[in-house]
């Protein structure tokens, strides 16, 4: 019977090597594929994204035209109760993918994207603690990288919570930064942008996306976020000359970052890469990692602009009695009729907002509400009286008299027959806040409303999801005119290389009253407005914006100098090129409606005069209406001249700009 065992034993021999061999050429083969490079190049190959974990970290490095821009840089996070990746590697075969595929816009750049793009996702666990993971996405455009933290969940695991991103950004040189700089987390994200060298830059320097990097030789990068869904807001932070993700903290949280239900993914960190200003402008990236509209009946959604009386101090003439009440807002409704302004907004009257309100400053009191019209305003015969004149009407609302009732407040909002609104005061981007706004867009659509925030993140192309996302705010705008100096044509020009990149930037416009820089005063009722004539016209066109604002006083419009240009400007568009653009001096942005064609340039507060390019044009032969500063525009900024020209694809036209200036060329095909 023993030596029958041992026969048996050693029979079994032959398998235990072939589970041990096997298990070794496993192991092996992690271990090599851990310690070889992953790279996804774009489908031009101009840009490449390099994985290793080397170091027994997760680290990437970016290439640009075959040169290094960044060099081993952390890709990391901080779980709750289980740490970060110490020892990590790459647990299953990475999965690539190449995609070229078309979608449509309702709002945006252009009505109809081409989404092209190689991707590559990577499995990561640790070889110390093996329930601890996440998948990495990559993404290589042409016009930029993303990627993004996918966290599947394991077994019996339903949630997790993120204490902190360790996300690097380790550039290889010395580029100059233009940021907004912030104090905290806690913003409006208006102010003034900075601009130095990363090195000198101070450290623990808390910095708003998106963030301009401009190299020495030439190479832009706009570092931002796409698709933030569910998740705390990215910042970004010089810590030990390193720029790393900082992530907004949830309010009395101890620090968290984010709580969630597995499975669950992170907003893309997205690099917008090129050697041309114009291709980071003309780029859909941002719309291309979302999600396709979660509103499948889009025949409702109606962009266009929109009168906003608080701007000028909702002023009314002596003949009409002013107050919260149906006489003024009729006063208003039939201005915007008879000038093809979309969109009549409700604010306030007297400093006292539309609603029931007992608190002060436009603040929300104990006893708000937004369901309850101020005594004397009749809400549904305001909507019916701007449909008898195809005027939609629209309010403002602060969001925390909205948010604890937000579907009585919108099925009530439908009944009236309000199109949208403006939600106001935000001021945070933690993930409750980022929650609570798309909440409001999400069931907004439900009832047919379209939405504007104010006091509110940059945008992340959640319009492609949540069309009915009309704009944004998070910038500092011509509202700042009521009081103080700061936005300038200077500031003007910070703002297209940095705000605008993310999309959507609303701005104010359509203050009539100009002045030049160093005669500018503050008037908080029918303010005036730094820069030309031509440079306020030229706004529309070079901010992307889907509901934009003609914001003054009607008495400013009447028999004005390109008045006839707003009564008939688009808010969406087909197309967008920028032939030109030269780092805070100016810029010429096209973009196409239809079959017209609106070319607009502005300068900072230098006069300029600079060559506009039309090779962008489709052969034939076109019309141009052009409008130009006038030789007195730097003294009269009001003042400006009107053309006509010939124009095809070969033309090269020279404008000159005022200081402060701009120019807008609107351009029609010749019918044949």
């Amino acid at each position: 019977m023993k030596n029958d065992k041992s026969r048996g034993v050693l029979w079994l021999f032959p398998l235990f090597e072939k589970a041990a061999l096997l298990l070794l050429l496993v192991s092996l083969s992690t271990l090599l594929l851990a310690q070889k490079n992953i790279q996804v190049s774009s489908p031009d190959a101009k840009l490449r994204f390099v994985f290793t974990t080397s170091n027994g970290q997760p680290n990437y490095s970016v290439y640009y035209l075959n040169k290094k821009i960044i060099d081993n840089s952390l890709l990391n996070v901080d779980i709750e109760n289980k740490g970060m990746l110490r020892k990590a590697v790459v647990s299953k075969t990475p999965v690539f993918k190449n995609i070229n595929e078309n979608y449509k816009l309702v709002t945006g750049k252009a009505s109809l994207v081409n989404n092209r793009y190689r991707q590559v996702s990577i499995s990561l666990k640790d070889a110390i603690k093996n329930d601890l993971g996440f998948d990495l996405e990559i993404r290589a455009f042409n016009d930029g990288l993303a990627f993004r933290y996918v966290f599947p969940g394991k077994g019996k695991e339903d949630s997790f919570v993120l204490s902190d991103e360790k996300t690097e950004f380790r550039f290889v040189a010395d580029p100059i930064v233009k940021a907004l700089v912030l104090p905290n987390y806690t913003s409006s994200h208006e102010g003034l942008y900075s601009t130095s060298l990363l090195s000198t830059l101070k450290e623990d320097t808390l910095m708003d996306m998106p963030a301009l990097f401009h190299f020495a030789d030439s190479t832009f990068v706009a570092i931002t976020e796409a698709a933030l869904v569910d998740y705390a807001g990215m910042y970004l932070v010089k810590t030990k000359g390193i720029i790393n993700a900082a992530l907004s903290p949830l309010p009395s949280q101890g620090g968290i970052k984010v709580k969630a239900k597995l499975p669950h993914a992170s907003p893309w960190r997205v690099l917008m890469i090129s050697n041309q200003l114009g291709t980071l402008l003309e780029s859909n990236i941002l719309t291309s990692l979302n999600e396709p509209s979660a509103v499948k009946d889009i025949s409702w959604l109606k962009p266009g602009t929109s009168n906003f009386p608080w701007w000028y101090g909702t002023i009314v003439p002596d003949s009409i009695k002013g107050g919260n009440n149906f006489e003024t807002n009729k006063y208003f409704i039939d201005f915007c009729a008879a000038n093809k302004i979309d969109y009549h907004t409700i604010v306030e009257y007297g400093g006292h907002e539309w609603y029931s309100n007992d608190g002060g400053g436009y603040q929300p009191g104990n006893n708000v509400d937004v369901t309850k019209p101020v005594a004397g305003l009749d809400m549904k015969q305001i909507c019916d009286y701007g449909k008898s004149k195809n005027v939609g009407i629209r309010v403002w609302v602060h969001w925390k008299a909205l948010y604890p009732r937000l579907e009585e407040a919108f099925t009530i909002f439908e009944k009236w027959g309000l199109s949208g609104m403006m939600v106001d005061f935000m001021d945070r981007d933690d993930q409750e806040m980022v929650n609570i706004q798309n909440e409001i867009l999400e069931k907004a659509a439900a009832h047919h409303l379209h939405i504007q925030f104010h006091g509110a993140y940059k945008p992340t192309g959640l319009n492609r999801t949540w069309p009915n996302e009309f704009t944004r705010e998070g910038t500092l705008n011509y509202e700042h005119h009521k009081w103080d100096n700061l936005v300038s044509p200077d500031a003007d020009m910070n703002i297209v290389f940095t705000r605008l990149l993310a999309g959507s930037t609303d701005y104010h416009l359509g203050g009539f009253r100009a002045l030049p820089y160093d005669k500018f005063v503050v008037q908080n009722e029918k303010p005036y407005v730094i820069g030309t004539r031509c440079h306020m016209l030229a706004m529309y066109v070079v901010l992307e914006n889907a509901l934009s604002m003609i914001c003054d006083d009607p008495a400013a419009y009447i028999n004005q100098p390109g008045f006839e240009v707003l009564q008939n400007m688009p808010t969406v568009w087909d197309e967008t090129k920028v032939p030109a653009a030269a780092l805070d001096q100016f810029v010429t942005i096209a973009r196409r409606s239809k079959d017209s064609w609106y070319i607009a340039s502005i300068t900072n507060n230098d006069a300029r005069k600079i060559p506009v390019n039309f090779s962008f044009l489709p052969p034939g032969k076109y019309t141009g209406y052009v409008y130009s500063d006038a030789a007195t525009s730097h003294i009269d900024a009001n003042q400006l001249t009107k053309k006509t020209v010939n124009i095809d694809s070969k033309t090269i036209l020279d404008i000159e700009m005022a200081p402060g200036g701009g120019n807008l060329i609107i351009i029609k095909k010749n019918v044949q």
